[in-house]
């Protein structure tokens, strides 16, 4: 006789929640170690060529680019996790033993989904006061080429914008609205597609309507000569917003944050396509551990003597990680504007789920 109950056991359903959490975050400690090493190789060199720099900077690396590897690995970890549970429970015809006691599919995978939902909680409440917070402080610092960073939340890196023909880089964009100042700013001048000028500076402070450059290198194209002037006043008529507002990354703010940066260029009159996805996903990516489970499920049926259960776990792992590199190009189409914000955050979550739901469906018939 078939159990109708959600959780028929509360015994099995806390079997299988704890054997689901377990090698889950096994597989994520693991995954975040070796990717976190892989990363250092890389980086390790970047950081202590930079004159003052020592070990407690790489270690600073280490705490800033370790969350965002977690978030990364999140994920990914308990779609694994789950399918060393269910190749574990098959192989030892634990899932047989359910399934005679009358459990059906969906009541096996219940405990599973229930834990993934705490977990897709966890996930955003880490990505919103640990991931946003690290991220903002890495990608000021490696835009500043792990030069020291003032100790300022109001810190964008890397910002290009175009003044008239003009084209102008600065490495760090400090402070918002009348207390903004740029670091390490270049000036391309141009005439006729074609560049004239070159203008470097150390620093650049806000002058009546314009910009007062500081500790100046001017290179004239027309005559091969370079120039040094200890101030020189440029970029009339450019508004700080114009900085402050170039570059929203959705990874270095949180939920809130960015619908407040959303609602300024949307009053700006500025794209807003990547920012808007990028406030989606916020909430679609945690929820991508609930469909975890469902798609690794195809590796619980069929008789493990059957010889099939290692082709059901990579049918399963195929189905996860065709999930993610959907998610990944559908979120690449939002941010370009090929597709609306919503259709792009939720469009993969949805697929995958019915996906899912009819793989399952046609396991339990």
């Amino acid at each position: 006789m078939i159990n109708f109950d959600f959780f028929p056991s509360r015994r099995l359903a806390w079997y299988t929640a704890k054997l689901f959490l377990t090698r889950g975050l096994a597989v994520m400690f693991s995954l975040s170690l070796v990717l976190m090493m892989l990363n250092l190789l890389s980086e390790s060199g970047k950081i202590l060529a930079v004159p003052g720099n020592d070990n407690a900077d790489v270690w600073h690396y280490v705490a800033l680019r370790l969350p965002q590897i977690v978030s990364f690995a999140f994920p990914f970890s308990f779609l694994l996790g789950t399918l060393i549970v269910f190749v574990t429970l098959n192989q030892n015809s634990e899932i047989i033993a359910m399934k005679a006691a009358g459990m059906s599919a969906h009541q096996l995978i219940a405990p599973l989904i229930l834990t993934s939902l705490l977990l897709a909680g966890v996930s955003f409440a880490f990505n919103e006061g640990v991931v946003t917070k690290a991220s903002r402080e890495l990608s000021a610092w490696e835009g500043n080429d792990y030069r020291p960073v003032p100790p300022d939340k109001a810190v964008v890196s890397n910002v290009w914008i175009t003044a008239g023909d003009d084209m102008v880089r600065s490495r760090l964009v400090i402070g918002r609205g009348a207390a903004t100042q740029l670091d390490r700013v270049t000036i391309y001048e141009r005439r006729a597609n074609a560049v004239t000028r070159i203008i470097d500076a150390e620093h650049a402070v806000q002058d009546a309507g314009a910009w007062q450059l500081q500790r100046v290198r001017v290179y004239d194209g027309a005559m091969n000569f370079v120039r040094r002037v200890p101030t020189l006043r440029a970029l009339d008529g450019v508004d700080p917003g114009r900085f402050t507002l170039a570059k929203v990354d959705p990874e270095a703010k949180s939920f809130f944050a960015l619908r407040r940066s959303l609602a300024e260029l949307q009053a700006a009159g500025r794209q807003t396509d990547e920012v808007e996805t990028g406030l989606w996903h916020k909430v679609s990516e945690p929820l991508s551990t609930l469909l975890m489970p469902l798609l690794a499920a195809v590796a619980a049926f069929g008789l493990a003597r059957s010889g099939k259960v290692l082709v059901r776990a990579a049918l399963g792992m195929g189905l996860g990680f065709t999930y993610f590199v959907a998610d990944n190009f559908s979120l690449a189409m939002g941010n370009v504007g090929a597709y609306p914000p919503l259709l792009a955050a939720w469009a993969p979550f949805l697929l995958f789920l019915l996906i899912g739901e009819t793989v399952l469906v046609r396991s339990e018939e």
